[in-house]
């Protein structure tokens, strides 16, 4: 898959508005970036880590809050750090600072937990093109994902991407349509298809084998190009 970024962002959703603003500004000390409105009732509040974006999904209506969380945890490489900090966010979510370049982390890097590691493993070089640098390590351009094999309830299909936590990634790509078909043929389970937002994106999801959701995003203000 070509991205067009060598870096993932990560998606959470929450209704506790204020204080994830304030956790992500004073305690991690990422710069805010501009708020995006997404309709139905979600402002999307974009925070800057290096290339990739942690991407605050602040949701009027109450979320529902899922049994399954794929993605356990953000680690966030931070320039001038000198030893890992644990923290958790307002609502619960793992968030764990590191000195930047430990395990070339640098932005954002994701834990997911998965039932079996080596299917997960297959899907994430065989569908997104990722590098296995070592068991549960992988590369994803300049990124990494870690993978922790655990308990992981069967993912619901179903399940709706706005609930409560850390819900999905995104890569940016030069050609939605494409990337999504490539996925689609090399087994990723659809999602989304690809639609048009305005002129700002054109956007699909996808899922991965323990239901996280992936979204694959023609942005025209990073592939420099207008949005078919």
């Amino acid at each position: 898959m070509s991205l067009a970024k060598a870096f993932f962002d990560v998606g959470l959703f929450t209704n506790q508005r204020d204080a994830q603003q304030r956790f992500w500004s004073e305690q991690v000390g990422l710069p805010f970036d501009h708020t995006l409105k997404l309709g139905g009732g979600i402002l999307q509040h974009r925070y800057s880590a290096g290339e990739a974006v942690l991407k605050l999904n602040d949701a009027r209506d109450p979320l529902p809050s899922p049994a399954a969380m794929p993605i356990i945890e953000i680690l966030v490489g931070i320039d001038g750090l000198t030893q890992k900090r644990a923290l958790q966010d307002p609502d619960g979510n793992r968030i764990t600072l590191l000195p930047a370049g430990t395990d070339g982390i640098t932005g954002l890097a994701v834990r997911l937990r998965v039932a079996e590691l080596d299917r997960s493993q297959r899907f994430y070089t065989d569908v997104l093109g990722c590098d296995l640098l070592a068991p549960g390590m992988l590369r994803c351009a300049d990124a990494r994902i870690l993978l922790e094999q655990g308990d992981t309830p069967a993912s619901d299909d179903q399940q709706a991407l706005a609930a409560l936590g850390l819900r999905y990634l995104t890569l940016q790509v030069f050609d939605c349509d494409l990337a999504y078909a490539q996925a689609m043929a090399n087994g990723a389970s659809g999602a989304r298809e690809p639609v048009t937002l305005g002129s700002t994106a054109r956007i699909a999801f996808i899922r991965d084998p323990d239901g996280v959701w992936i979204e694959l995003s023609e942005r025209a203000s990073v592939t420099g190009k207008p949005v078919a």
